[in-house]
């Protein structure tokens, strides 16, 4: 509007009556699937959320509320499993096996199961640093 009824700014009117999350909908959950994201892909060493240099964390983002996320070598071995039972929409993975061993810098398959929904299947790299005992 530009009658100068907000003293020569402009003024803007829009309705947000049409714009609301849906919930319940299987259609729209499955869809939901398609944006899971490992971040950050490639992991390179670090990123900013980590706390130290012992640190080594991914998020996994754009969950849904019950879910199992399994990560896998290429070759098959399942190296971590991690169940989401929360209203997050991400988890932490401090890349580490089931036995806490840090695992090797590589390609690692990571596959997203949520019952009722239905599967993901993501690719992620990175590269771990080498541990440095006189960095403390």
């Amino acid at each position: 509007v530009t009658d100068n009824s907000n003293t020569g700014n402009p003024k803007y009117l829009f309705s947000t009556a049409n714009a609301a999350t849906v919930t319940g909908d299987s259609a729209t959950a499955k869809n939901a699937l398609a944006t899971v994201r490992v971040v950050p892909n490639p992991y390179l060493s670090q990123r900013a959320y980590e706390s130290s240099q012992l640190d080594n964390l991914v998020k996994i983002t754009n969950l849904p509320e019950n879910c199992v996320v399994s990560v896998y070598t290429t070759d098959g071995s399942l190296v971590r499993t991690l169940r989401k039972d929360n209203t997050d929409t991400w988890t932490y993975w401090d890349l580490k096996n089931n036995y806490g061993v840090p695992i090797a810098s590589g390609v690692y398959i990571i596959h997203i199961k949520a019952d009722g929904i239905g599967e993901k299947i993501i690719k992620w790299f990175g590269t771990m640093r080498p541990f440095d005992p006189t960095g403390f």
